[in-house]
């Protein structure tokens, strides 16, 4: 018997409405308060006119802080390699370098180096390390330059998907929700921190985050945002292979929003076809836009495969059928090679060798603002309990699980950025909240939210413009935060400008020792400084400057240099300077 065909499901509360099956449009409306004339076409103006204004505050102040950020900070320790591989896709259209990344994320960094005019020596012979150094400390460059050129096709991407942050939630839960959702992630610290910087984490998850939103859209216009879901798809693979986890949920997703449009009167064959050729599509259009950003950097696809990939064996096998170009199947096993190594990590104080599989949740902890935690989980609860919201908990915390979980495999304990996609997918699911779609008491539970948005603001803007340290008031805020994580969430090199200008502005003429950890080339920035580490331990006087990464990791002869030293003074929270009699 067949099922009969069931109109759009809409529920309406007294101040807002929610419907699940009608995707395009917004979903939630201000009721009008009963008595009330009807509102005039100069009062709906006016109210889309404060939401415009309040869009562009938000990303206004967003753009603001990751500028200023990008413009004041030396090299992160990944960054002169993509730099230095962006340059060489531009002047040599050659693959060679960085191959455990695919290419899109440095084409994007390539777009803004091409206004550079960076000087880049074609006879250059060296590894991907000596590349960036070479181009930005080696050429003739004007290193901070080329960093903000690199950095600032970045900073525009990441405002734009801040569009979809808003979009997305928009569709779901009214223009309310959509800026509940938009100032979660335009003042989150870890977002504004790597989207600031030549890196891939923000782009990847932003991508991921478009594909989702495509599919929820495809509920109602199956077709062009089922292609839209595969570009983004394909965009996301294409700039980080960490992407690959996300497939099987998407598809899954594929699925879902295919059968929700699906024809009543259609037969079962015709049903499972219909379903088969929307997944199939989706991954041919993913598949097409990886090939296409091999192509773009080389047409005839030249490559040479490094002596050193690890093999193909086990479950690793499955990596060789993989419908992508062969630099792309070769840089995963040297992601491979990466994980079977033993990293050292550093959580609350304590430093050890491996990984820990709480790592990342521990560090999310730390990092994320309060009452941006506090959305999250009301956010996420509320898509599970709520039976009028469960249609979207697919959509939003399916993918942010299978993510999060192939993260915490990982063997690399260096960071939150390693599960940037948490703060950008939840919230978008925070907004549900702000609709106020739940709870009894609607408008107190909206004067909450308002307070928690208000509060996540405050602590991200207390940071400015030291967002890489950043953490939340719970854990002593930034300055206290390489007392419990190190490298990327607290010190990755990003200081060496600030300690050049505080030295010469308060200890000129001391003897300096330094112990470094970043990419940057010191004496650029006019520190002139000794490595305390080859100089016996009775000779070292006068400053001591250590990132705080190496103390963290400290081995036992400069935790005996430190014990030894006083701490007088801290550079953007990541370097620490001691003066030592």
């Amino acid at each position: 018997m067949r099922n009969k065909a069931v109109g759009p499901v809409r529920w309406c509360g007294r101040t807002s409405c929610l419907s699940l099956t009608s995707i395009p449009r917004p979903v939630t409306s201000e009721a009008v308060p009963e008595g009330a004339p009807p509102r005039t076409a100069g009062e709906h103006g006016r109210g889309r006119w404060v939401f415009v204004l309040v869009v562009v505050v938000l990303l206004g102040s967003m753009a603001a802080a990751m500028v200023t950020a990008a413009v004041e900070q030396s090299p992160t320790i990944d960054e002169p390699v993509y730099v230095g591989t962006a340059v060489v896709y531009l002047e040599q259209h050659s693959l060679r370098y960085n191959p455990e990344h695919p290419p899109l994320g440095k084409l994007v960094i390539a777009a803004g180096l091409a206004f550079a005019d960076v000087r880049f020596d074609a006879a250059f012979v060296g590894d991907q390390t000596q590349l960036g150094r070479h181009v930005l400390y080696e050429s003739g460059n004007d290193p901070q330059r080329l960093l903000l050129f690199a950095r600032l096709p970045m900073i525009v991407l990441t405002l734009l998907f801040g569009l979809v942050v808003l979009a997305f939630a928009r569709d779901l839960f009214g223009p309310t929700g959509g800026l509940v959702a938009l100032a979660l992630y335009a003042f989150s610290p870890d977002v504004i921190a790597h989207g600031s910087l030549a890196t891939f984490d923000v782009p990847t998850a932003g991508f991921l985050l478009t594909s989702v939103w495509s599919l929820w859209r495809a509920r109602g216009r199956p077709v062009p945002y089922l292609v839209l879901a595969g570009l983004a798809l394909g965009a996301a693979l294409a700039t980080k292979m960490s992407a690959l986890a996300a497939v099987p949920v998407l598809l899954a997703l594929v699925v879902l929003s295919v059968r929700h449009t699906g024809d009543p009167d259609s037969t079962r064959s015709r049903g499972l076809l219909r379903l088969g050729g929307a997944v199939v599509a989706v991954v041919l259009v993913a598949v097409a836009v990886v090939w296409i950003s091999y192509l773009v950097v080389d047409p005839r696809l030249r490559w040479e495969a490094p002596g050193d990939l690890p093999a193909a064996q086990g479950l690793r096998a499955v990596v060789t059928w993989l419908p992508f170009p062969q630099p792309y199947r070769d840089g995963m096993l040297v992601q491979f090679g990466f994980e079977d190594r033993v990293w050292g990590g550093f959580l609350f104080g304590r430093h050890y060798l491996g990984s820990l599989w709480y790592y990342l949740p521990a560090a999310l902890l730390v990092k994320t603002p309060l009452g941006a935690m506090a959305l999250w989980t009301a956010g996420a609860v509320a898509l599970v309990a709520v039976r009028r919201l469960r249609p979207v908990a697919p959509y939003l915390l399916a993918p942010t699980a299978v993510l999060l979980v192939a993260a915490m495999s990982g063997n690399r304990d260096l960071g939150a950025r390693y599960a940037i996609f948490v703060p950008v997918f939840l919230a978008v699911a925070a907004a549900g909240v702000a609709a106020g779609v739940v709870g009894t008491r609607r408008r107190w539970a909206r004067v909450v939210v308002a307070a928690l948005v208000v509060f996540t603001a405050v602590s991200s803007l207390r940071t400015f413009p030291y967002y890489l340290p950043y953490s939340n008031e719970a854990f002593g805020g930034p300055a206290r935060t390489h007392l419990r994580l190190h490298d990327s969430n607290v010190d990755w090199g990003q200081d060496l400008g600030r300690l050049a200008d505080r030295l010469a502005r308060r200890y000129p003429g001391e003897r300096v020792w330094l112990v470094y950890k970043g990419s940057g080339v010191p004496s650029h920035y006019g520190i002139t400084a000794s490595d305390p580490l080859t100089a016996p331990p009775d000779r070292v006087h006068g400053l001591l400057v250590v990132s705080d990464s190496s103390i963290a990791k400290a081995d036992d002869r400069l935790a005996a240099l430190i014990r030894g030293s006083t701490a007088i003074d801290a550079v953007g929270h990541s370097i620490t300077i001691f003066r030592r009699p």
